[in-house]
């Protein structure tokens, strides 16, 4: 058996929902491993972030959004709307905003300002999509139709970012 691993850097963007169709990278790197059968799992790292599989919409709304995720995030918003302030939910914490705050102090990725972190509902949407998907790979190729993609998400609007996608092709 081999194993291969992979990162793909994603970049998201400030203000909405982040939907990227990962597909061809997906593709490519399967290709590149040279394993011909076996599994690709693909992961996300980030709490607030999920990887699906779904159908692609040719037809895109005038924001460039396709239409089954502008659908999907209408009716997230009606049962998990946007946290706008630290009222909204409980998260985040007292607790937890001393450990980010300490966290920012050493990590770039966070930000110390506490408003960058009134993101519970994309950890609730995170939690409910998942983390991962998992694809069957025969003939170098994964089986996952003519319609079906693979898209990342970020659910998180508060602030673009660069995030990390793993990969990992095992087989023969």
């Amino acid at each position: 058996m081999n194993i291969k691993h992979e990162q793909l850097s994603l970049d998201t963007q400030a203000g909405k929902i982040t939907y990227l169709n990962i597909t061809q990278q997906v593709r490519e790197v399967i290709k590149n491993s040279g394993i011909k059968d076996g599994l690709c799992a693909i992961t996300t790292p980030h709490t607030t972030c999920s990887v699906i599989f779904e159908e692609y919409v040719h037809d895109k709304d005038w924001k460039g959004d396709e239409f089954l995720q502008v659908d999907q995030n209408r009716i997230l918003e009606k049962i998990i709307p946007r946290q706008q302030t630290e009222s909204d939910y409980l998260y985040p914490g007292p607790a937890h905003v001393e450990f980010l705050k300490d966290l920012a102090a050493n990590d770039p990725n966070y930000l110390p300002d506490p408003v960058s972190i009134l993101n519970a509902d994309a950890h609730i949407k995170g939690s409910l999509f998942g983390a991962s998907e998992t694809v069957i790979i025969k003939d170098n190729e994964p089986l996952i139709g003519s319609v079906g993609y693979l898209y990342f998400i970020d659910w998180d609007q508060n602030r673009e970012r660069i995030r990390t996608c793993n990969l990992m092709i095992m087989g023969q």
